[in-house]
């Protein structure tokens, strides 16, 4: 799952989001938490799922999407 945020605070708030939400509907934490929302990318591994959630700028820089351009696209929110 990739996400964007606009802000340092934005990117900590979704990243805080998803870990309160899979732990609460799954009772799962990540197995380990990369990066930080004032660096600009947070990635939470819950082995099956990646959550990537960047600042756009950092966004474009990984270009995760162009790693991944044979990949099913799920939902995609703009």
């Amino acid at each position: 799952m990739i996400g964007s945020a606009n802000s340092d605070r934005q990117a900590k708030a979704l990243a805080d989001a998803v870990r309160e939400k899979v732990k609460e509907s799954y009772a799962r934490l990540p197995i380990s938490v990369e990066g930080h929302a004032n660096s600009g990318w947070v990635l939470m591994d819950y082995g099956n799922v990646v959550v990537h959630v960047f600042l756009e700028e950092e966004r474009s820089f990984y270009n995760l999407e162009g790693l991944w351009t044979e990949a099913t696209v799920l939902v995609s929110i703009q």
